[in-house]
């Protein structure tokens, strides 16, 4: 694909690929048991707080399947080693049906306070979980939680992965200094095109009890497609299967697909398709740096 004319403040060398406007990622991170187990291990012996969960692969994959076949797309699923383990055969459902399948964590544990050794070991554990039930080497990774460490780029282009989607200062995909000179693609997201956010409520441990409608969900999110679009940037929705999984908001969700789908020069694109664009570019990589405090 060639290059066409980039877009006034993203990085200086990015552009779309030709007749391109904007592009789109809908992506699923199929968290299950594993979220609610990596916050508090005491929830294991709550049942209706694992059945909770567990609505995700047992019903909702299936059923958000459906909606991807029905509209035609390929996603993204970043899928915990647990979740891998615990339900093998919904997360092999995912891969025959085509979607792209990426490295969620373990047990969803968050990085951030980690020593990269440790870090490190979380990240082996997944890919061999992901390897051994799917036999699939992810080409991306999302940090649990949405907390990436200052060691994390390093640490996956160590171990060969393409592009992470956990950081949020941008519009638009660059390149991540990873150390050495490497570069990592990254695909920012941003809590607002997270559906956790207005649909989760389980006692004692998310949500304030508040349950948006799904007509207020998808306008919400519609708003930011269509003006991401005017913008010429990368639209990244994250939705759970637990969560969006559920009869109206998958509706939804589908009504949002199909109106991606019908925007002239929006290329919908699972997150590794975007990547390897990206990666096409002459762009430099942006070194993130930890910020050092003053003195008191």
């Amino acid at each position: 694909m060639t290059n066409s004319v980039g877009t006034d403040g993203f990085e200086p060398g990015f552009a779309w690929p030709a007749g391109i406007r904007a592009a789109a990622c809908f992506t699923f991170d199929v968290d299950a048991e594993s979220a609610i187990l990596a916050t508090d291990p005491a929830s294991a012996g709550r049942r209706s707080v694992i059945s909770h969960q567990a609505y995700g692969p047992r019903t909702g994959v299936p059923r958000l399947l459906r909606v991807l076949d029905r509209t035609g797309i390929k996603g993204t699923f970043f899928v915990p080693g647990y979740t891998a383990a615990r339900w093998p055969g919904v997360i092999r459902s995912i891969r025959d049906a085509g979607h792209e399948i990426a490295h969620h964590g373990y047990l969803h544990e968050s990085v951030a306070g980690l020593s990269p050794e440790a870090e490190e070991q979380v990240l082996l554990r997944g890919l061999a979980a992901l390897d051994a039930v799917v036999g699939v080497r992810p080409s991306g990774w999302r940090a649990p939680m949405w907390e990436a460490s200052w060691s994390s780029a390093g640490l996956l282009k160590r171990h060969g992965f393409r592009y992470d989607s956990s950081l949020m200062d941008a519009d638009c995909p660059y390149l991540l200094e990873a150390g050495d000179l490497a570069a990592l693609v990254e695909l920012p997201i941003h809590w607002s095109l997270d559906d956790w956010e207005p649909y989760v409520y389980l006692p004692d441990l998310s949500g304030s009890g508040v349950i948006a409608s799904p007509v207020e969900v998808i306008d919400r999110w519609a708003v930011e497609l269509d003006q991401m679009v005017v913008e010429g940037g990368l639209f990244v929705l994250t939705n759970h299967p637990f969560v969006s999984g559920r009869p109206s908001r998958a509706a939804g969700l589908e009504a949002l697909i199909r109106r991606a789908t019908a925007i002239d020069g929006l290329w919908i694109a699972t997150c590794d398709e975007v990547a390897r664009w990206v990666e096409t570019l002459p762009l430099k990589p942006i070194a993130d740096e930890r910020p050092i405090l003053p003195p008191d």
